[in-house]
C-alpha cells in the first residue's frame, strides 16, 4: 500500500530551539517510516528579506546540519533545497496566473508584513501562498504539517489546487490537509515568561540547539520569576507554571514531583529550581550539540545529502510538472 505523501519546509532563518523540536521536528522524525516525507529547506522564500549570497548558503547549510542532528534520516525521507527544484518555480508561475490580487492581498500574514515592514511590500511577500502550493503539489502531497499561523496558506493551497482542477476538468492535485499531531504536540514556553519560545521573542528569549552550556545557565538564570508563593498549593503563575513546563520537558518525574512540592508548601528557591533545569537542560542538548559540531566537519556527507535529496525530489518533480503541461496544452 502506498504512503501518503506528506511535504514541510523551513526557512533558513537562523539556529533551531527547544520550541522547534517539540512543535515539529520530533513528529517529523517519527513520520518518517509511517509517510512518504518530502522535507525541504525553503531558500527562495527567504529571498523576502534580501539575504547576502553568504548568509543565504550559511543558513541553508546550517538548517540542513540542524535537520539531521534532530533525526532526520536521508535514507527515510527527501531532504532538499527548494532551489534545486526548477519545477516548483514553474508550478509557481501556473498558479500565479490563477491567483487574484484581492484574494492575496487579504491573507493575514501578508497585511502582517506590510504593517511590519512598509519599505518591502514585495511581490515575493505578496505571492507567498502560491509558492507554498507549489512547494506542496509540486509532490501531491495529501498532508501538510502546519503550524496555526500557516493555515490560512494552506486553505488557499487547496484553492489552487481545486481551482487549476476546475479550470482544467482533471483531478491531478489532491486537496492536503493539516497534518494533525494531536497530544503528541508540545508548546514550549518562553524564558521571558509569557508566550511560546521563538526568535522573534529574542535570543534570550529561546534555548537553541547550538547553545554551549555556559550560555544555557546564563539564560535559565535569568529567567522572569516572583517572589515566591504566598500561600499552600496556590496557582502558580504564568512564568513560573512556564519554569515548571520547561522541567518537564528536561528533567525527571521525581525532580518536577520534589519541587512541585516545594512550591505548594511555600519552600520554593527559584535559584535551586533553575540550578536543576539549567543542568537538565544542558545534558538534554548535549547529544544534539555534539551531533552538529561531528556533521559540520564532515562537508562530503552533507554534500552527498543534498544531492541524494535533489535527485530524489526532482524524479517526484518532474512526473508532476511534465502532468501539468500536458494538461494546459503544452505538448513538448
Amino acid at each position: 500500500m502506498n504512503k501518503e505523501i506528506v511535504c514541510s519546509g523551513i526557512r533558513p532563518t537562523g539556529n533551531l530551539h527547544l520550541g522547534n523540536y517539540f512543535g515539529a521536528l520530533r513528529n517529523f522524525v517519527k513520520m518518517q517510516d509511517e509517510c512518504d516525507c518530502y522535507f525541504f529547506i525553503a531558500d527562495y522564500h527567504s529571498l523576502t528579506t534580501h539575504p547576502t549570497p553568504d548568509n543565504l548558503y550559511r543558513n541553508a547549510r546550517q538548517i540542513l546540519i540542524q535537520y539531521l542532528a534532530a533525526g532526520l534520516d536521508p535514507e527515510r525521507c527527501t531532504i532538499y533545497l527548494q532551489s534545486d527544484l526548477p519545477e516548483t518555480i514553474e508550478l509557481y508561475l501556473f498558479f500565479n496566473m490563477n491567483a487574484y490580487l484581492g484574494e492575496l492581498e487579504r491573507v493575514t500574514s501578508f497585511k502582517d508584513k506590510v504593517r511590519q515592514q512598509p519599505n518591502n511590500v514585495n511581490a515575493g511577500l505578496l505571492t507567498y501562498p502560491t509558492l507554498m502550493a507549489a512547494d506542496i503539489l509540486i509532490h501531491k502531497a495529501s498532508k501538510v504539517p502546519v503550524g496555526k499561523d500557516q493555515e490560512q496558506h494552506l486553505e488557499m493551497t487547496r484553492t489552487f489546487a481545486q481551482r487549476f482542477n476546475n479550470m482544467y476538468k482533471c483531478d491531478v492535485f489532491p486537496l492536503p490537509q493539516a497534518y494533525n499531531f494531536g497530544s503528541e504536540l508540545v508548546k514550549v514556553p518562553g524564558l521571558d515568561g509569557s508566550g511560546k519560545m521563538g526568535k522573534s521573542e529574542g535570543e534570550q528569549n529561546a534555548i537553541f540547539f547550538t547553545d554551549e552550556p555556559a550560555v544555557i545557565r546564563k539564560k535559565i538564570m535569568r529567567a522572569k520569576t516572583d517572589s515566591g508563593p504566598t500561600e499552600m498549593n496556590q496557582t502558580k503563575p504564568v512564568e513560573i507554571e512556564n519554569l515548571f513546563t520547561l522541567l518537564k520537558i528536561v528533567s525527571s518525574a521525581d525532580a518536577v514531583a520534589y519541587y512541585d512540592d516545594l512550591y505548594n508548601r511555600c519552600q520554593i528557591r527559584y535559584g535551586d529550581l533553575k540550578k536543576q533545569l539549567a543542568e537538565d537542560m544542558v545534558n538534554f542538548t548535549q547529544p544534539f550539540r555534539e551531533r552538529i559540531e561531528e556533521l559540520s566537519k564532515d562537508e562530503q556527507y552533507l554534500v552527498r545529502v543534498m544531492d541524494r535529496g535533489k535527485e530524489k525530489a526532482r524524479e517526484s518533480a518532474r512526473k508532476t510538472i511534465t502532468e501539468v503541461r500536458h494538461i494546459i496544452g503544452y505538448r513538448n
